[in-house]
């Protein structure tokens, strides 16, 4: 993409991982999530992102690994701004894969990733060679081993946490609040509706919210139709047809704050991870 700033990014279609290679310089993107796992290394200048409550600044050779619905943002405090590799990897295939690479992967339990941002040249390259394999449509067999590579390396910085429906800690309103967002995702529903649904007011349900999940209520549910968007783009929809289908005023609408989140419009991102012709 023509500018400063700059993103190349595919799709594998074996394995639905998204290979990404980017440059920023000053803002990069707002507060958003995935529902993948992420895991890329900075390559060039300094990469800034605020996540889990804090600011993290990655330098080059720094390897960033982050969980789906990690809420993180992206910016460039140097002039030069920064250069990044990144692989979004599915947690069902990651979940399949070590299943199949290990025989003792506990039942019951999830993958969770204790550390975010560490220095760890071995995985820093595992992550560049599978990155140059799938990115650039290596062999399949070529692909495998890359991947297997790194997974073995992503045993060391993963850990298995006890799969729960829902965190005690978590106030019930917030709780009751994010799965009706999550269960009419696709309606025109204002504070009133959720206060209702939480089962208070909604000055009360908004903080509680914030200080639940990172984001506000409106901002949650952006993100929602964001991260299905990325789904029904995927499969070849047209962004219009997503748009619609989402709840967005239009194409215009939905691409805003696409690319305010991800960095591309809607119709690249099709394009590039779609498996259908454009």
């Amino acid at each position: 993409m023509p500018g400063d700033n700059w993103i190349d990014l595919l799709q594998d279609a074996d394995t639905g991982i998204e290979t990404l290679r980017a440059h920023f310089k000053g803002h990069a993107y707002d507060p958003h999530w995935h529902d993948s796992y992420l895991i890329g290394f900075t390559e060039t200048g300094v990469q800034q992102f605020r996540c889990r409550q804090q600011r993290n600044v990655s330098t080059p050779g720094k390897v960033f690994f982050l969980e789906p619905g990690d809420i993180h943002d992206g910016d460039a405090p140097t002039e030069g701004g920064f250069t990044y590799r990144m692989l979004y990897i599915d947690p069902q295939w990651l979940d399949r894969e070590l299943g199949a690479l290990f025989e003792d992967v506990p039942s019951g339990f999830q993958l969770s990733v204790p550390q975010i941002l560490f220095d760890d040249s071995r995985l820093a390259a595992g992550i560049d060679a599978a990155f140059q394999a799938v990115h650039g449509r290596d062999l399949r067999i070529v692909r495998q081993a890359a991947l297997d590579e790194l997974l073995g390396g992503l045993t060391r910085r993963l850990q298995w946490r006890k799969r729960i429906d829902d965190n005690p800690r978590l106030p019930m309103v917030a709780l009751r609040a994010r799965d009706y967002l999550h269960a009419n995702l696709m309606r025109d529903i204002d504070l009133d509706d959720l206060a209702r649904a939480a089962g208070c007011d909604r000055f009360r349900l908004s903080r509680a919210f914030k200080e639940a999940f990172g984001l506000p209520p409106h901002a949650y549910l952006i993100q929602l139709r964001l991260a299905r968007a990325r789904q029904l783009l995927g499969r070849g929809l047209a962004p219009a047809q997503v748009a619609a289908d989402l709840g967005f005023a239009d194409q215009s609408h939905l691409g805003r704050w696409f690319r305010r989140a991800y960095g591309v419009t809607p119709a690249y991102y099709r394009t590039r991870c779609s498996k259908l012709p454009d």
